[in-house]
């Protein structure tokens, strides 16, 4: 395999055996990062890390993936970590009716931030994970996530708020393939998770069920009403973490044509449009944060306000507000909206308010 895979971090002068650290789950992608690192002539350590109860399966999946893959593991405990900078945050604002997007927070409060202590512990100078997207280097000296090979698989979005000092060490090795070559991959090795499917869920209600893991936390949920289109009110809905804005399906309620989560109010109240208004102009963000650091200057971008959309245009006034070029659809309170520039992620920040 030639030295193909590390564009922006200049990996092609390390010492042959140099060290990495690399995080390991079970699935076939972390699973793959190892090999290829190893074809690159790193020597290999791999990492789990603990972020819960929920998580025994994942590590002991990563204990055998460690074991088939002859590399020793080690295991990191996160749990009062990740209870402090993700689950609490994450519930607050289910609570409140906005849309967070736990790994957004969890990889640069946990999950980077534990593997490069660990490493430094080991004294392991390089970091590495089976995400897809890339790490580059402007000629200004800057590092900067960068969108992968694979459109479909692009992973840059929850990374944007990596620092420096993670991006200066970090191996993306993923962000040159695409999937179907990374399973082919695993299958001439014999890996037995060639082909296992892939994690849709977050990692710490595995069922997918949001409002029973919140409740049986202890936590209540906001109640309020229906308002339509035209202001009348429908009746009770059944608390606002049940919804979430641009939502469709699952309102419960018969209005003779489709309509959509248009807005939460602070009241608990959530407002419906007809279905085909939910474009919008604008947005304002908060703890907008710039990758070069300092902070993100006014202009044009590229932003993604969810992990799956298309980058669109807009403009940027260097305060908290974006104006879209074209209206976009149903931005929500609590994800992120990421901002690109030929290709790099150059910063973003959470969604705060959505503007006609």
């Amino acid at each position: 395999m030639s030295d193909i895979l590390f564009p922006g971090n200049d990996f092609s002068t390390y010492e042959k055996q140099d060290k990495v650290l690399v995080g390991v789950s079970g699935g076939v992608d972390s699973a793959v990062c190892v090999h290829i690192l190893r074809e690159q002539g790193f020597a290999v350590t791999g990492a789990v890390i603990r972020f819960s109860p929920a998580h025994d399966k994942a590590v002991e999946e990563a204990r055998k993936a460690a074991a088939s893959l002859g590399i020793p593991l080690e295991v990191i405990e996160a749990g009062e970590e990740f209870e402090r900078q993700v689950v609490q945050p994450f519930c607050q604002a289910y609570c409140a009716g906005r849309t967070p997007n736990p790994c957004v927070l969890c990889n640069p409060t946990v999950k980077f931030k534990l593997l490069a202590a660990r490493a430094d512990e080991l004294g392991i100078p390089f970091i590495a994970t089976g995400h897809y997207a890339r790490v580059e280097q402007t000629a200004a000296g800057q590092y900067h996530i960068a969108q992968p090979a694979s459109v479909a698989r692009d992973q840059s979005y929850m990374l944007y708020r990596l620092g420096q000092d993670i991006l200066a060490r970090l191996c993306l090795p993923l962000g040159e393939f695409e999937k179907e070559d990374i399973r082919q991959i695993a299958r001439d090795l014999g890996l037995p998770c060639a082909d296992s499917p892939d994690s849709m869920e977050i990692c710490f209600i595995p069922d997918g069920d949001y409002a029973a893991f919140i409740r049986g936390r202890g936590l209540e949920d906001k109640p309020g009403r229906f308002i339509a289109p035209d202001g009348k009110d429908l009746g009770p809905h059944k608390g606002v973490m049940h919804y979430t804005l641009g939502q469709r399906k699952g309102l419960g309620l018969a209005l003779g044509k489709p309509a959509f989560v248009k807005a939460i109010r602070e009241n608990g109240d959530v407002e419906l449009g007809w279905a085909g208004d939910e474009f919008f102009s604008g947005m304002t963000l908060r703890d907008v944060c710039c990758a070069a650091g300092g902070e993100l200057p006014a202009g044009d971008y590229l932003v993604k306000i969810r992990s799956a959309a298309k980058p669109v245009p807009c403009h940027y006034d260097g305060n908290g507000l974006v104006r879209f070029e074209e209206p976009a659809r149903a931005p929500a309170p609590g994800q992120s909206a990421v901002f690109y520039g030929g290709g790099l992620v150059l910063g973003g920040g959470f969604i705060d308010q959505i503007l006609d």
